[in-house]
């Protein structure tokens, strides 16, 4: 489903859903950020997703990376809670989201780098080419804030 980020847009819809959703910070041992091109808008990201009906945060976080990417990852922390109401995701469908999610941060235990219907790309991404690639400033922010050693960011 085609999705349009707004960000402080005064000509962004007004929310009408608040959904949980996830996202998932990980690295390998070289430093490199998991990321995913979304094949709903070509946009980079972190994996994630949002929360299913019976499912804890903590497992839809797992699940995410595992639908998305291929691996099968351990949670080890929070990275982040993202609120902002100024930031707004519209689908085709009529629903407007106003952002809540959780970001995850994770380590790598088995499974292989793949796409899915979701992803058309994945790749572990240099810290220092994530400002060259086609991302949304929200999503840039995360993966900030993912980088540095810091407490969990509550905005």
């Amino acid at each position: 489903m085609p999705k349009t980020d707004y960000l402080n847009d005064p000509t962004a819809p007004l929310a009408n859903s608040l959904v949980v959703a996830v996202t998932v910070f990980v690295q390998n041992e070289r430093g490199h950020v998991l990321l995913i091109r979304r094949s709903d808008n070509s946009l980079w990201a972190l994996p994630g997703g949002a929360q299913d009906v019976g499912e804890s945060t903590a497992q839809a976080a797992v699940r995410e990376v595992e639908e998305e990417t291929g691996l099968h990852v351990e949670l080890t922390g929070i990275s982040g809670i993202y609120s902002d109401p100024a930031h707004v995701i519209a689908y085709d469908d009529g629903e407007v989201r106003q952002e809540f999610s959780i970001c995850l941060r994770a380590r790598v235990v088995g499974g292989q780098l793949r796409t899915s219907s979701e992803s058309s790309e994945v790749k572990w991404v240099d810290p220092e080419s994530v400002q060259t690639l086609p991302i949304h400033p929200s999503m840039l922010l995360r993966i900030e804030h993912g980088l540095e050693d810091r407490p969990p960011y509550l905005g």
